[in-house]
């Protein structure tokens, strides 16, 4: 390839935004819509919103958790966001449960000390088959927590036992954790538009 084509480069980039426009334009969004309003109740309820994922989907949880925790709060008269938590946060414990328990226990683990029946779960998985990620999904199960999983590819293991899978069909996982994020945005922005009746300004 010719790195000095500006041309050619310009046309990789292009592909892949037709690639990611493709999987938006097919996106069943009334799951979309329905998660928007499973976490709107936990935040009227105050209820806890659990996300986890591993690598790229990590940081798309820790990122997410943060717009849930303040980003829909900033129209509210007491500032008051989500009960959030992301999984994959905190080092420490993430280190002491691989080490002691295995690592497909990291986020199941914490899940049964801090989550209780009727919080949610949203899980995020490029594979949808990392063994922590499916354990997590069936511990909310016998806690009696919701569980959302935003997977690609074929959306493997978790796409059968999430209570609702958002299946984004695409072999890339870049894209995968794009959607992941998109999603994520536009729930945050859905409520903040959307807050509390008694908090909004």
């Amino acid at each position: 390839m010719d790195f000095s084509d500006t041309d050619r480069i310009a046309d990789c980039f292009l592909n892949y935004n037709l690639r990611l426009q493709s999987v938006l334009l097919n996106t069943a969004w009334d799951k979309v819509a329905l998660l928007a309003q499973d976490v709107r109740k936990c935040w009227l309820s105050n209820r806890q919103v659990f996300l986890c994922g591993n690598g790229g989907s990590a940081a798309n949880a820790m990122h997410i958790a943060n717009d849930f925790l303040y980003g829909i709060a900033i129209r509210t008269k007491s500032k008051r966001g989500l009960r959030v938590v992301a999984l994959p946060a905190n080092q420490s414990v993430l280190t002491c449960l691989g080490n002691d328990i295995g690592y497909e226990n990291i986020f199941s683990y914490q899940l049964s000390s801090l989550g209780g029946e009727n919080d949610l779960l949203i899980a995020l998985s490029g594979s949808g088959n990392s063994p922590n990620i499916v354990n997590a999904i069936l511990e909310a199960k016998r806690i009696g927590m919701k569980s959302y999983a935003l997977l690609g590819f074929s959306g493997g293991r978790c796409k059968d036992i999430a209570d609702v899978p958002l299946h984004f069909p695409v072999d890339d996982m870049q894209i995968s954790e794009d959607i992941q994020l998109i999603i994520g945005h536009m729930v945050m922005q859905w409520l903040k538009d959307n807050p509390l009746p008694e908090e909004s300004v």
